[in-house]
């Protein structure tokens, strides 16, 4: 029997017609990849047709090469592991600051890229930890840009009013898929950063996710350029998480049925 799926990215049931929204469950057939809502699985043809492995996703690229088509625009491996984290990791002591083993991590993260919008289940994933390795994940596998190459010039700001405005603005100009990533991540961190569990508040989070939210000063930063970039990476992380929680969902909560998981 074929397990039921979660998907991430909208598609049409090949039975019956009708889309299958974001977050739904459905069935994937693993030789020709037909899916179907379970509902449907019944009316399903008993005979298919194999059709030859793509990989769903680029080995590198800019986040919106890993985003689905529709709204909200983020990767389905980030949307996975977050609902896996918050399923079941927000009683667990020093999340996303504890490490997970490094070969177990590399090791899933290669499945998860391969297998396309409908993923696999991380429930196997024994250790949460390994699964908080997705997150931190920068764009594309392999390259070294950031999710948000976000200026520090509107943290500078004295006027914690004025500073807020212009973080905002900066926010919203993103590429679209980047930045509704981020509102996703934030929305995230905000629930860890609430539990008394996790005891990561929200400085614990920046220092964490300073270096792969923000970029460095220049592209090509010495060693001496990443130390003083860290304590600048960490601020905005910080400033981001102050933001109130309607404005990242102002860029998530696009339709009614795709709304992301919170």
């Amino acid at each position: 029997p074929i397990p039921p799926l979660q998907v991430i990215r909208p598609e049409p049931c090949r039975v019956c017609g009708s889309r299958i929204r974001f977050g739904k469950t459905a069935i994937k057939c693993c030789q020709c990849q037909l899916l179907l809502h379970t509902k449907c699985r019944e009316q399903c043809p008993s005979l298919c047709t194999p059709r030859p492995h793509h990989h769903a996703w680029p080995r590198e690229g800019v986040l919106a090469d890993f985003a689905p088509s529709t709204p909200p625009l983020v990767p389905t491996l980030v949307v996975q592991c977050v609902t896996e984290v918050e399923t079941r990791g927000l009683t667990e002591t020093g999340l996303y600051r504890v490490p997970g083993a490094e070969q177990l991590v590399r090791e899933w993260k290669r499945k998860l890229l391969r297998a396309g919008g409908a993923l696999p289940a991380l429930s196997s994933v024994t250790d949460i930890h390994v699964v908080c390795g997705g997150p931190k994940v920068r764009e594309g596998e392999g390259t070294a840009s950031p999710l948000t190459p976000l200026p520090g010039a509107a943290t500078d700001i004295p006027d914690e009013a004025a500073s807020d405005t212009a973080l905002r603005h900066v926010v919203s100009k993103l590429p679209p898929a980047n930045r509704d990533t981020l509102a996703f991540l934030m929305l995230h961190l905000l629930k860890v950063s609430h539990s008394p569990d996790c005891k990561m508040d929200v400085l614990n989070l920046s220092r964490v996710f300073g270096p792969t939210l923000v970029g460095h000063s220049s592209a090509n930063p010495t060693p001496l350029a990443i130390m003083e970039d860290t304590p600048r990476q960490c601020k905005v992380v910080a400033r981001l998480l102050s933001l109130p929680p309607s404005f990242w969902r102002g860029f998530v909560e696009t339709e009614q049925e795709n709304l992301v998981p919170m």
